[in-house]
């Protein structure tokens, strides 16, 4: 056998000795079992506190959103992990019960979010039938949900509406008159991200019977505000002078926006006093600029004051102004649209306390409003559509969209 051959056969009896020691090595073997049980059982009980409580402002927040959306797969790998703890109990060692107990904890903590679903679920029920949404054949919430598929396979048609910017147009499906029209606006804090984002939902949108035009706007620092409120305002004028040419109605607009799109949507929602847009969606959406500069720090994982000033132009103390006019709280009237909003409580990057902000100034003025306020999420929670959070944001926009795109 020639060098290169004994060094390969080598290599490989090596590499098979260290995952298969050989008999004697059985106190080896328990050794990593008992390891990787107890790592196991402490991984997933991390995990399930973030259901319950919220993520440092430091921390990878996408930990969260897995927790929260993913944890009824992780509750069944915390269970198998106390299963196997307590069959092999007499080699886990003294800590065998303290970690069976950790692992048992963790699957409580994982099903935090279904269990959770299923109430917030019967008050979205209540809080939809009061503004007369029409009623839906499913549930809210179901375990069913999670087994549920969401295919992405609406044409999407790249469309240019300025010199600058473009936007995806999804065409709705099974839809013979002219469709309502669902105006996307991505998140991504003013300077990063484009209109792809998390397109699953535009997809969802168009197999329900919606149009889907998810915008693009000019980025911060480069351009800040009111640059993305006029290119939202170009985005809209262009769909009301193609309507005909794109199939959609131009009297039945809703402006949808997650997280600073939110913002973008509902500032130019409340600000433009346009009757063809009949309702607003706000997902885990910063309302107001001046409160969201007052509590930032620095020490977020976003980084928040200065996001912020980019974002605006520079300081509140110099410009106030213009501020007050990004702040989408200050532009609510009694003519301002109905509106949807979906706020996580355990959210790290923008405070739920917006979302309540806004649904109260809202109800003072007697605009219709929806808010659907999720314990367990954090941001960006309608990324899993078959996840507690996504199915109960599918169900409110369903039943949501129906009541105000309904014909005049």
């Amino acid at each position: 056998m020639s060098t290169q051959g004994r060094w390969i056969s080598s290599s490989i009896a090596n590499v098979f000795a260290t995952f298969v020691p050989p008999c004697g090595h059985v106190d080896r073997i328990t050794s990593m079992l008992r390891w990787l049980l107890h790592s196991l059982a402490v991984i997933f009980f991390a995990l399930g506190l973030l259901t319950v409580f919220r993520s440092p402002d430091w921390s990878v927040w996408q930990l969260a959103l897995l927790a929260g959306e993913y944890g009824q797969w992780l509750a069944l790998g915390a269970a198998v992990t106390a299963s196997g703890i307590f069959w092999k109990r007499r080699l886990m060692g003294s800590l065998a019960l303290t970690t069976a107990v950790l692992a048992l904890f963790a699957t409580v903590l994982l099903l935090t979010p279904a269990i959770s679903a299923f109430a917030v679920g019967e008050f979205a029920r209540i809080d939809l039938d009061l503004i007369g949404a029409p009623a839906v054949k499913r549930a809210p919430f179901s375990v069913g949900g999670f087994f549920e598929r969401h295919p992405d396979n609406v044409p999407v048609e790249t469309v240019s509406f300025s010199d600058e910017l473009t936007m995806d147009y999804y065409r709705a499906q099974g839809v013979n008159s002219p469709a309502p029209c669902v105006v996307v606006l991505h998140g991504g804090g003013w300077d990063r991200d484009d209109r792809s984002q998390m397109s699953g939902l535009n997809h969802w949108l168009a197999l329900h019977g919606y149009a889907v035009a998810a915008i693009s706007y000019r980025l911060a620092p480069r351009f800040p505000w009111p640059a993305q409120k006029e290119d939202t305002l170009a985005a809209l004028a262009f769909l009301k002078g193609n309507a005909v040419k794109l199939g959609l109605d131009p009297q039945r607009l809703v402006l949808l926006g997650r997280s600073a799109g939110g913002q973008i949507a509902e500032t130019v929602a409340y600000s433009a006093h346009d009757p063809a847009i009949c309702g607003v969606v706000g997902l885990y959406a910063p309302s107001d600029i001046n409160f969201a500069y007052k509590y930032a720090r620095d020490s977020d994982v976003l980084k928040s004051p200065g996001l912020i000033r980019r974002f605006v132009g520079g300081a509140p103390e110099v410009i106030k102004a213009r501020y007050d006019d990004a702040s989408a709280l200050n532009h609510v009237s009694r003519e301002s649209p109905p509106t949807l909003l979906i706020h996580g409580e355990n959210d790290t990057l923008v405070w739920h306390r917006h979302s309540v902000r806004l649904e109260a100034v809202l109800e003072r003025v007697n605009v219709p409003c929806v808010f659907v306020s999720l314990p367990w999420a954090t941001h960006a929670f309608e990324y899993n559509l078959s996840g507690p959070g996504g199915q109960l944001t599918t169900y409110a926009l369903e039943r949501f969209l129906a009541k105000v795109t309904a014909p005049r």
